[in-house]
């Protein structure tokens, strides 16, 4: 017997307790904050996140294989166009040049020689012509025998096979300077590339090789980025693509100042959205920098698409979803009443209250994020 009132005590102490902690639970009030509503201005913004790009980037690559031998320039310089940045050693470039501009002062001198030797062909040439013409004249008046004429006759023949073969060696000759002159044209190119010098003003923001190093055409030395514009490749989901367009203002908030918005404009919408994510790219012009900024750094942009003033808003983190409906509590004889409401303008702190609320209202929310309002709810302002 004393076992069974023993337990049965147990049971009812245990039941009295769980019953506090639920009447604890249910009407206990809870400490919340408040917010008083009132008009004031909202802009309506939209939110991307991406990275700091820029629009016009160069890979500093050679032309032809080759060992660097100088690096003018490091990550962090600046640039005009024309400045010479790398140059490759030119050692056998500078010899191919010298026996290409040899073979051309050869092939120049040997038309010469040429041209000479042509000189004396015509000469023998006009010599039997006249020879020939005295011969034939000759021979009409049965002065000299028919074996001499046939003999001037051929000589005449063999003069003009001459000059034909001197035309043509100087022809050839000719040839042969042009591709002389070609060769030397192709090495002095050559010995150009090693030269490699900035297409447009700019920003070094990486260096990937060092003196010494062997490069190839491709491989990138140097990467060359223009400054006249950077913007914010930010990735916007695809619901928002109505609201926006091209000139649109934005504001920038890098990662690295995240207390601090730097002013931009839509410079350009993306036409292709990710198939997975279901976003797509939003180039904001960022038209004022930090002091300090690095090309690929995190940063949100934030557009804007609408602007309203003296309406009444609301902190969003206030509204409360419900069954699909957004709503708020708000404050009536100390207990929380919740009221449906409908919102326009938002931003990713503020909303517009159209319809539900009044100015002057008591929006409350509990101190303690655990803690869950009702309706009904006893709670204790502040």
């Amino acid at each position: 017997m004393k076992n069974w009132i023993s337990k049965t005590l147990k049971v009812v102490v245990a039941l009295l307790v769980i019953a506090g902690v639920i009447y604890w639970l249910k009407f206990s009030p809870i400490q919340v904050d408040v917010h008083t509503l009132k008009q004031s201005s909202i802009i309506a913004e939209i939110m991307g996140t991406g990275t700091l790009e820029a629009r016009v980037e160069a890979t500093i690559s050679p032309k032809i294989s080759g060992r660097v031998e100088e690096l003018f320039f490091d990550q962090g310089d600046r640039v005009v166009v024309g400045d010479l940045l790398v140059r490759l050693n030119d050692d056998e470039l500078q010899q191919q040049v010298s026996i290409a501009l040899a073979n051309v002062d050869a092939a120049s001198a040997a038309i010469v020689r040429l041209e000479t030797d042509k000189i004396r062909a015509v000469a023998v040439y006009e010599q039997a012509r006249k020879s020939d013409e005295r011969t034939q004249a000759l021979v009409v008046q049965n002065a000299v025998r028919q074996d001499d004429a046939d003999k001037a006759t051929e000589s005449l023949a063999i003069a003009e096979s001459g000059v034909s073969r001197a035309e043509a060696a100087i022809s050839e000759g000719r040839k042969l300077l042009e591709a002389a002159e070609k060769t030397l044209e192709y090495h002095r190119a050559r010995l150009q590339d090693t030269e490699v010098h900035a297409p447009f003003d700019g920003l070094i923001v990486n260096r990937r090789r060092e003196v010494g190093d062997v490069v190839v055409p491709g491989s990138s030395i140097l990467t060359l980025i223009s400054t006249e514009e950077l913007w914010i490749s930010a990735w916007v989901d695809e619901t928002e693509m109505s609201q926006l367009e091209v000139d649109q203002t934005a504001r920038v908030v890098f990662r690295s100042q995240p207390d601090q918005s730097f002013p931009g404009t839509v410079r350009r919408l993306g036409r292709e959205a990710d198939r997975e994510t279901r976003e797509f790219i939003v180039d904001v012009r960022v038209l004022e920098l930090p002091t300090n900024w690095a090309v690929g750094q995190r940063a949100e942009v934030f557009i804007k698409t609408a602007e309203a003033d003296n309406v009444l808003t609301l902190p969003s983190k206030l509204l409360v979803n419900q069954n699909g409906v957004s709503g708020v509590f708000v404050n009536i004889d100390r207990k929380a009443n919740w009221r449906p409401i409908t919102v326009g303008l938002r931003n990713h702190d503020s909303v517009e209250v159209r319809s539900g609320l009044e100015q002057g209202d008591t929006v409350i929310t509990p101190v303690n994020e655990r803690n869950l309002l009702t309706d009904g709810k006893q709670v204790v302002l502040p």
